[in-house]
């Protein structure tokens, strides 16, 4: 994909538009939905107020994380916004579930549009757009043309803006005729990955446990019982993970990147994402690393290349 630094800057100093129609918009409905996915996710669904938001993951029996969702509370539905490539699985794992439940599950994919406003400047642009209020972390809003929440895909500041498909093209128009510049899908990439901001599908998969990711923000250690949590709480009483999702910097050539990681000749780690940071002017991973390779002692390698553990910790 295209990488134009126009649109890297506007992320990083000010403020640009990201597409992200596609996402997963799951509506569930019923007296017993807030009970439901209280169950069947890793945070306290039950105590979410309308015009709230929570982040928690989907758990298998086994504690390996099958999806993370941002889980949008109003008055009527709760609202499960999910990464593109999962949503129809979630749909399906929460279908699965429903038995005797006073819940409708309603896939509303194929109607919404999904546009943000990411950066340091993404609150004053969105007040153009008609937001009704400044909205603080985990908080929902409306605009001209619907929902908006405070989620973030670069884990820059920034403003979510749900509305139909219908609205989509003149919503756009109205952003860039505000001079908001479009950042590619590459633009975005080497942002989240310099702030450390994990994605589902690349830093994230089935092969993690809640712990090993370092966002804790996705559980509540006093919900009561969940689908997964024999597993996240035995490590929890355990106290520590073998591994550990971190931030590290690679000196050297891109192509010469490796997918493992190395500490005085033994495996430690892989590499998930990696960028090249113009701010930087370095190579920047996200990697799962064992414990004793983030103790800076020893000599950490990618193939040939010299690794840092920096100290920026997932979000």
């Amino acid at each position: 994909m295209a990488f134009e630094i126009a649109g890297y800057e506007a992320l990083r100093n000010r403020a640009a538009l990201i597409d992200l129609t596609g996402r997963g918009y799951i509506r569930a409905t019923g007296e017993d939905r807030a009970r439901l996915l209280h169950a069947m996710t890793t945070n306290h669904i039950q105590q979410l107020q309308p015009g709230q938001t929570a982040y928690a993951f989907f758990l298998s029996a086994q504690g390996r994380i099958l999806a993370d969702v941002n889980v949008i509370c109003e008055a009527d539905s709760l609202v499960l916004d999910t990464e593109p490539e999962t949503h129809l699985a979630v749909y399906q794992h929460l279908d699965k579930y429903i038995i005797a439940d006073d819940v409708t599950l309603s896939d509303e994919t194929e109607q919404m549009a999904v546009l943000a406003i990411e950066g340091p400047e993404s609150t004053a642009i969105a007040e153009q757009l008609g937001l009704d209020k400044r909205l603080a972390p985990n908080t929902t809003g409306e605009w001209r043309f619907g929902k908006a929440a405070a989620l973030s895909v670069t884990g820059q500041p920034a403003v979510r803006l749900y509305l139909q498909r219908t609205m989509h093209e003149e919503a756009r128009r109205w952003i860039a005729g505000l001079g908001v510049v479009e950042a590619t899908a590459n633009e975005w990439h080497v942002v989240r990955v310099e702030n450390a901001h994990p994605r589902y599908g690349a830093d994230i998969t089935e092969a993690q446990i809640p712990q090993e990711t370092q966002l804790m923000h996705a559980l509540h250690f006093n919900k009561g019982c969940y689908l997964g949590q024999e597993i996240v709480e035995r490590v929890r009483s355990r106290g520590h993970v073998n591994k550990k999702l971190a931030q590290i910097e690679i000196d050297g050539d891109p192509d010469a990147v490796q997918k493992k990681v190395t500490l005085d000749g033994r495996e430690v780690g892989d590499i998930t994402s990696v960028v090249y940071s113009p701010a930087s002017n370095k190579l920047v991973a996200l990697a799962y690393l064992r414990t004793e390779a983030l103790l800076g002692k020893g000599q950490l390698l990618c193939g040939t290349l010299a690794v840092r553990v920096t100290e920026r910790a997932p979000q």
